[in-house]
């Protein structure tokens, strides 16, 4: 549990009081994924105004099947983006 602690203070460090970016941050709006069901890399946009922690359904652009996508920003609006096969 002390992890997750940790990290929701280097949200809160990270954010302002709204739990907005600070306007001096550069934050990530693309990336590259791997497909888990047909493995071609695809390009996939980022909303930064989403939030810091992202969960959301996406389809692949080449086979169409969906996909998990799991978005978080960490400090520095560094990304880290991973994708699973979706249960749907």
């Amino acid at each position: 549990m002390k992890h997750r602690e940790n990290e929701e203070q280097q949200e809160s460090e990270d954010a302002d009081a709204g739990g907005r970016w600070q306007a001096d941050q550069v934050l990530e709006t693309e990336t590259d994924v791997t497909c888990p069901y047909c493995g071609e890399t695809v390009s996939i946009s980022l909303d930064p105004g989403g939030g810091m922690a992202q969960e959301y359904v996406e389809d692949c652009q080449v086979c169409c099947r969906p996909w998990q996508v799991h978005v978080y920003y960490a400090r520095g609006g560094a990304v880290e983006v991973t994708v699973e096969a979706s249960a749907e």
